[in-house]
């Protein structure tokens, strides 16, 4: 099947200078905002508590938020998911325990305040407090004098007795989830709704995810070099390169831009992107590589016009067939599926201008290179002057 028929010829590389120029910008720009405002990261990569509600009689986003806010939910993010119909919400907050940098030591204030405390000892990733006391404690006391501060408790267990030491108790603070709920309970008092899933992350998790995702984009990068060196030429491997970081760069800028939350599906959608535009990369080039020994003698600007001429057909009836399921995506999908669906288009355009625009042009700027080294190296062999003694 063909879209275009005929042979076309556009000069594509004859722009490939403009268009350098006006990605570097881009690139730059994305960059800088990266590091000045940084990604906004998910639960997935800062770590935190991620409920999901489901309304009867369904409800809106500004209703959620505003009754999140009333029953004290204060750093509380909620996002649709599935139909208007459905009622169903994503509640995102940070951290995983009601026990924080913020509480803790009102909290150990009221636990001193109860019991004759020997020993304290706080975990806050895992929302617990450890105290020793001489005397045993009245537990539901200690547990309503925490409360008060603010902190949900789970639970206040008694460790047991240590012989010659004192009585060892723990106390477990309630979890963000249960906060949530409350809170809605709370915010929207007439509302009847279900909790339907809750994720945990923790901030040291948190960040494994977050540096295993980076390492798998680096090492992807390294064997698509290591790949287009060995099945091509070396001067073809630094093109595709630059070009596949390019795509995650622009990628990245609509989580920038956009403000969308950015997790391990934002990863997937960068890995899978990466993939798409080496593929498109790789077809370009297996024809060039076809045209060089049919057109011997020619520029290599000139071969590469045409190699992209005689796969112009081929690259807006694949791009065009999947940006068309993408765009199904985009019209019904909601939260994570929308926002891998938007990244994924993106993808898909910058990744075929990035096949022509970055990676061939890179590839000519090395062969000329390449010929310059060869030429002067050729000229000084051949012009060697005996030094006069």
């Amino acid at each position: 099947m063909q879209i275009i028929k005929g042979k076309t010829n556009f000069d594509f590389i004859g722009k490939r200078r403009i268009a350098i120029f006006v990605s570097s910008i881009v690139n730059l720009a994305i960059i800088i905002g990266i590091a000045v405002f940084g990604l906004n990261l998910g639960v997935d990569f800062a770590g935190g508590t991620l409920v999901e509600v489901k309304f009867e009689g369904g409800s809106t986003e500004e209703a959620v938020r505003e009754g999140a806010l009333k029953g004290g939910l204060r750093e509380v993010q909620v996002q649709r998911i599935g139909s208007t119909d459905e009622g169903s919400f994503i509640l995102r907050m940070g951290g995983v325990t009601q026990l924080t940098e913020e509480n803790e030591k009102q909290a150990e204030a009221a636990i001193r305040a109860n019991a004759d405390v020997v020993s304290l000892t706080k975990d806050l990733e895992n929302g617990l407090i450890s105290f020793r006391t001489k005397t045993r404690v009245n537990l539901p006391a200690v547990k309503a004098a925490v409360e008060g501060t603010g902190t949900g408790v789970k639970d206040v267990l008694d460790l047991g007795e240590i012989e010659g030491s004192g009585f060892d108790y723990q106390v477990v603070s309630a979890g963000m989830a249960d906060k949530v709920k409350a809170g809605l309970q709370a915010g929207i008092p007439s509302a009847k709704f279900e909790v339907r899933r809750v994720d945990y992350v923790g901030p040291q998790v948190g960040n494994q995810l977050r540096n295993k995702g980076i390492a798998s984009l680096l090492l992807a990068l390294l064997s698509i070099l290591l790949y287009i060196a060995f099945r091509f030429d070396l001067k073809f491997g630094p093109g595709a390169l630059v070009g596949s970081i390019h795509d995650i760069v622009m990628v990245a800028g609509y989580y920038l831009v956009s403000r969308r939350e950015f997790n391990l599906t934002s990863i997937a959608a960068l890995l899978t992107v990466l993939g798409y535009s080496i593929n498109d990369t790789i077809v370009i080039y297996d024809r060039i590589r076809e045209e060089m020994v049919r057109y011997k003698g020619k520029p290599l600007a000139e071969i590469i016009n045409i190699a992209v001429n005689d796969t112009l057909s081929r690259t807006i009836l694949t791009s065009g067939v999947t940006s068309l399921s993408l765009v199904g995506l985009l019209i019904f999908g909601r939260g994570e599926i929308f926002d891998f669906a938007a990244a994924m288009l993106l993808g898909i355009i910058v990744g075929t201008y990035s096949s022509v625009y970055i990676a061939s042009p890179l590839t000519i700027w090395l062969d000329e290179h390449t010929d310059r080294q060869a030429k002067l190296g050729k000229d000084t062999g051949g012009n060697l002057k005996a030094k006069p003694i």
